[in-house]
């Protein structure tokens, strides 16, 4: 059994409004649908975790979506809010869909639209299915293969949930020394090398370290 890894590109014509939004709003770092109903549905019920804030402007944008039915919002004490939202997938949203969950393949959770601008996320089942999907992507979106091996949970899910700045940010501490013993480099090494201020980069290393931690936590089969 195969996965592979994809970040897929959608033209802004076809890109949804609220990863627009995530984009080009400050405070945002990614969306990540984590639940979801019948794909294929007319409409979908779909659960996301939203990490960024303020919470007030992503609602007023998604007040304004179109497409969209009903919504909940739900504050985290970590600057992050889980979001549920029923609504009518477009055309090229459906055609996407059908590519990617045809039979034999399964679309592994968590799915991360990234500010970026693209679409990260894991496909598993046969190889020669795998291949089948990425080669019938519709038009308008483009692929990247960034991974592709037998499936394992446990390697995938320990880093699915990091965004490309937190995953930046483990990177920059790892190469600077920030977690050898002793340690070499310090968050002012980190901040450095990512270009930012010294506490968003303190910021970014604790969101994935939270992450990271809670996967293998969540991997762990015996008594605590």
């Amino acid at each position: 059994m195969k996965y592979v890894t994809l970040s897929l590109w959608m033209a802004p014509e076809i890109r949804h409004p609220m990863h627009q939004f995530v984009m080009d709003h400050d405070g945002y770092e990614a969306s990540y649908l984590l639940r979801w109903n019948d794909m294929g549905a007319e409409v979908q019920t779909l659960l996301f975790h939203v990490d960024g804030w303020p919470v007030e402007p992503y609602q007023t944008a998604l007040e304004h979506a179109p497409r969209v039915e009903e919504y909940a919002l739900s504050t985290c004490p970590d600057d992050s809010f889980y979001l549920y939202v029923r609504g009518r997938p477009t055309e090229p949203d459906t055609e996407l869909i059908d590519a990617l969950t045809r039979t034999g393949l399964v679309l592994v959770s968590p799915v991360a639209y990234r500010v970026d601008g693209t679409v990260g996320l894991t496909l598993v089942g046969p190889g020669g299915t795998v291949q089948q999907a990425v080669e019938t992507v519709p038009d308008g979106v483009s692929v990247d293969v960034r991974e592709v091996g037998e499936y394992d949970s446990r390697r995938l899910d320990t880093g699915s949930a990091l965004t490309v700045r937190q995953f930046e940010a483990v990177a920059a501490a790892v190469d600077c020394g920030y977690y050898a013993n002793p340690r070499e480099g310090g968050v002012d090494d980190v901040a450095d090398r990512l270009g930012c201020a010294p506490g968003t980069a303190a910021e970014h290393l604790r969101k994935a370290e939270a992450h990271v931690m809670s996967a293998l936590l969540n991997q762990r089969t015996g008594p605590a």
